[in-house]
């Protein structure tokens, strides 16, 4: 590679563990953060969020959660460890430096920030994540519906949903999650277009990420785990499955329409609700790739394991199922970030 360093965009955990990656293959890297923390979008979910996983499954390498290794780590514990952890980095961590464009340059990339900055660079590792770009269906007679919609990426707290009526759309962790916290609250019914798949989050007396770690099934690439799994898998030690089974929180296939004053439901139904709100995950964001033409034209990024498909030197980190069923988690994201460092490295 050139002295030119390579740029890692983004300081959150895929960018942390793409500077540990480049550090330990000997190579100088810069990372650039818009934000005024190290810890990526973890300070913005909502406020309840704890991990899926057991800290002992959650960390680094040779970094592990402080505290008790079976519990599960809360959003503000991920945030202190991952400033705890970017501060052990012997790798600049420029806060406040938002990438407006990344252009081709020869050699490398020219990195063009928002206040004007532009920084050469050998290689380019785009690790900002999924949160600033939250997927939300389009669905007809939403413009008349007279309620409140969001995203979960807007949600913090269930308190100001108190009496009202609540539509989570979803199935996910997140979405079950929200509508759990929320049915003590709201009247909540849970809308998916498939239902909730749940996996037992101790089995054997262990949690599954034992078993996932243990069996090597967190390894396995997407195509082989979509023929194991249908759907996404909610963990749940069996409070989630009670209150839908107990009518606490209602399932409901997902609604059709919207109307002014709610939705519309397969049956033709219609039903007053004053909340939808969809926990229907998020899209890589990668605007400032527009300019080199290695996006989709959705914005999702064209690679092959988080390897450019269309640029030398162009990588990937934290698209969800990149090269693994964790590949886009504390626990499994540390595997991608060497596997792209080395291909960068090893392609010059």
């Amino acid at each position: 590679m050139t002295s030119s360093p390579v740029v890692i965009i983004g300081a959150g955990q895929s960018g942390l563990a793409a500077a540990k990656a480049a550090e330990s293959a000997g190579l100088r890297a810069l990372v650039l953060e818009a934000g005024d923390r190290p810890a990526g979008s973890w300070p913005s979910y909502y406020d309840s969020l704890t991990l899926f996983s057991p800290a002992r499954y959650s960390s680094f390498p040779g970094t592990p959660f402080p505290g008790d290794p079976d519990r599960y780590p809360t959003r503000d514990e991920v945030v202190a460890y991952l400033e705890s952890y970017a501060a052990t980095l012997d790798t600049e961590i420029r806060l406040g430096t938002r990438v407006a464009a990344v252009e081709q340059a020869d050699p490398g990339f020219i990195v063009r920030a928002d206040g004007g900055e532009t920084i050469n660079a050998a290689a380019v590792i785009a690790a900002t994540g999924s949160f600033a770009t939250p997927y939300v269906p389009t669905i007809r007679g939403q413009e008349r519906f007279d309620g409140e919609v969001l995203h979960v990426a807007e949600y913090r707290d269930p308190k100001p949903y108190a009496g009202k009526r609540v539509v989570v759309v979803g199935a996910g962790n997140s979405a079950v999650q929200v509508a759990y916290e929320l049915a003590e609250f709201a009247h909540v019914t849970l809308a998916a277009r498939r239902p909730v798949q749940f996996v037992p989050q101790i089995r054997g007396g262990r949690d599954m990420h034992y078993w996932l770690h243990t069996l090597r099934l967190d390894l396995l690439p997407p195509s082989v785990l979509s023929r194991l799994i249908k759907g996404t898998p909610v963990f749940d030690t069996g409070n989630y499955r009670a209150a839908l089974e107990s009518g606490e929180i209602t399932q409901r296939p997902m609604f059709t329409t919207f109307d002014s004053e709610g939705v519309v439901w397969e049956s033709g139904a219609r039903e007053p609700v004053d909340v939808v709100l969809f926990a229907t995950g998020y899209r890589p964001h990668l605007p400032y790739l527009e300019p080199l033409g290695s996006l989709d034209p959705t914005g999702l990024p064209l690679h092959k394991r988080g390897i450019s498909l269309t640029h030398r030197g162009l990588a990937y980190l934290g698209v969800e199922f990149q090269r693994s069923f964790s590949s886009n988690t504390l626990r499994g994201v540390h595997r991608d970030a060497t596997y792209v460092v080395k291909a960068l490295k090893a392609r010059g």
